[in-house]
């Protein structure tokens, strides 16, 4: 099942430029691989919008492989987590696939699937990384983190240096913003006077758990 709809995808994949994530495409797509049309929508209940999602979890995918083949042991955190969001935009094809996704995650009936496959992107990033932590760090890194990739891949999408070098500049410039932000709260740890005056609402924060991992993913770092 999981084979024919990655068909159906990339049947879908050539008319997405021209046509958007829509009906016309996923009637093409069960057209040229000659899907049942039955099977096809029980696969992608939603049709294309089904497909877009499956496109964005691809991407993903593809950008967990390449991490786990990557040396980033001798590197800093920092530039690990650059690395990711790099390896994950260079997983697009083609950017009007993206543009288009956006078009369509941008619907008010279709916005929550998009807020949720950005959250899963910026989750995806900290597990493969090795990220352990089950309090209000948990959502802290990754709502900073969402907001570096979604803002890192609008810009991307009217970049046209070479090799894309303005996009990673841009990514650098982010990344330092949320290390900034990390290195604000270890202050704030640290600091006695502004613990003592923070003590309640903190240990309120500190009582929230990340929810339970769906896979092993291997690593782990400090908080």
């Amino acid at each position: 099942m999981s084979d024919t709809k990655e068909k159906l995808l990339d049947a879908a994949l050539g008319h997405v430029p021209f046509d958007g994530w829509s009906q016309t495409v996923f009637d093409a797509a069960i057209e040229e691989t000659g899907v049942a049309e039955g099977l096809a929508r029980g696969l992608c209940p939603r049709g294309a919008v089904d497909l877009a999602v499956a496109y964005h979890k691809r991407g993903d995918r593809r950008m967990v492989e390449r991490l786990e083949q990557a040396d980033l042991d001798n590197i800093r955190f920092r530039d690990r987590i650059v690395a990711a969001v790099r390896f994950r935009l260079e997983a697009v094809e083609d950017k009007e696939l993206v543009r288009r996704g956006m078009a369509l995650f941008s619907l008010p009936q279709h916005a929550p699937d998009g807020a949720r496959l950005l959250w899963d992107s910026a989750d995806l990033i900290w597990t493969t990384l090795g990220d352990t932590s089950d309090d209000i760090n948990w959502y802290t890194k990754r709502a900073t983190l969402s907001g570096v990739y979604s803002s890192t891949v609008l810009y991307w999408l009217g970049d046209e240096s070479e090799g894309h070098a303005a996009t990673w500049e841009f990514l650098d410039r982010r990344i330092d913003d949320v290390m900034r932000f990390e290195s604000f709260k270890a202050g704030v740890r640290n600091n006695k006077a502004l613990m003592g005056l923070l003590k309640g609402p903190l240990e309120a924060l500190g009582r929230i758990r990340a929810p339970q991992p769906k896979n092993d993913m291997p690593g782990s770092w400090g908080k």
